[in-house]
């Protein structure tokens, strides 16, 4: 069966290394050590616990080389898979341990992206994370930077980190920076915790998609809030299975919330610490539910309709989707 085209949304690079990248930036590592630290169990004791393998990413991604690896890496990852459209995340300030700045970050990232867009035919575009144990003013200085590049690949902010451990109070002004300048936001959600969490987060940070989103199901009133008004869901099933946001697979929520009309996108979340593909999540999709190409064409079209993208890369991509 040929591929189909696809679009993910939610995607963190420093989360996503190959084992022949981390072998180029360490070659210590053997490949039972990369699988024993880099790629979590598949059900961990919380998303907590699950975020402690993200450290072993961005440790090795602290000069420009680095990121330039890890980030042609992830488009051979993309390219393997069947993407044609990917809005790849990550936290400048996770990067500045070996004194780069974050505009170095940043634009080392972004070049890396424009050189993989023109080699591969892949589209993407960057979002920066500011992290829930951040500063007020590590959230601001985040948010500055989606402005400081404004009209490169860099197009949104989002927030991301342990959702139960800490409160969203230090990032409202980072969130009102952005919307007051037209800056595209997205943010983690109802995964650690429930549906009120959802409700908190729409109305202090006002995204215009969550990233996972799938405890909204808790709530029908949240879910009809998110289908009259297209807010989009980064759904990554799983990784909510292996974070225990759902109990299992055939329980994850993902069914159900297409099924009652809500905007949602299928991602993987983290290619390694989940150790999945887009294709293997569709395969899960088709076993667990009884999805084919229609149900899961249809969430790509949904995610592209809710991707950060200029209108007319928007309505290219849309044109190879339903071409396919």
């Amino acid at each position: 069966m040929p591929q189909l085209p696809k679009v993910e949304l939610h995607l963190h690079l420093d989360c996503s290394l190959s084992y022949a990248a981390v072998a180029q930036l360490e070659p210590s590592i053997s490949r039972e050590q990369y699988e024993a630290e880099f790629i979590a169990p598949p059900q961990c004791a919380s998303l907590a616990d699950f975020l402690t393998r993200a450290p072993r990413g961005f440790q090795l991604m602290q000069t420009r080389e680095a990121l330039r690896l890890v980030t042609e890496d992830l488009f051979e990852q993309l390219g393997a898979d069947g993407v044609i459209y990917a809005e790849i995340r990550f936290a400048p300030l996770l990067h500045l341990l070996e004194g780069l700045t974050a505009e170095a970050v940043v634009e080392t990232v972004d070049r890396a992206t424009q050189t993989a867009i023109a080699a591969t035919g892949i589209e993407a575009r960057l979002i920066l994370c500011t992290l829930r144990h951040f500063s007020a003013e590590q959230s601001m200085e985040t948010a500055r930077l989606v402005e400081r590049f404004r009209g490169s690949r860099v197009t949104a902010l989002d927030i991301a980190g342990d959702e139960a451990g800490y409160p969203l109070d230090a990032h409202v002004a980072a969130f009102r920076y952005a919307a007051e300048r037209g800056l595209a936001r997205t943010a983690h959600a109802g995964e650690a915790c429930g549906a009120e969490s959802v409700w908190e987060t729409l109305e202090k940070l006002e995204p215009s998609r969550i990233g996972h989103g799938v405890r909204s199901a808790e709530d029908a009133a949240l879910v009809e809030k998110l289908r009259r008004e297209e807010i989009h869901l980064e759904l990554c099933p799983t990784s909510n299975v292996q974070t225990r946001a759902a109990a299992s697979y055939a329980e994850h929520a993902v069914d159900g919330l297409y099924r009652a009309g809500v905007s949602l996108g299928i991602n993987t979340d983290t290619r390694t610490i989940t150790n999945v593909t887009l294709e293997q999540e569709y395969a899960r999709l088709r076993e667990h539910f009884g999805w084919g190409d229609a149900e899961l064409e249809a969430c790509n079209r949904a995610a592209l309709r809710a991707a950060f993208v200029e209108e007319p890369v928007r309505a290219r991509l849309m044109a190879k989707l339903e071409g396919a």
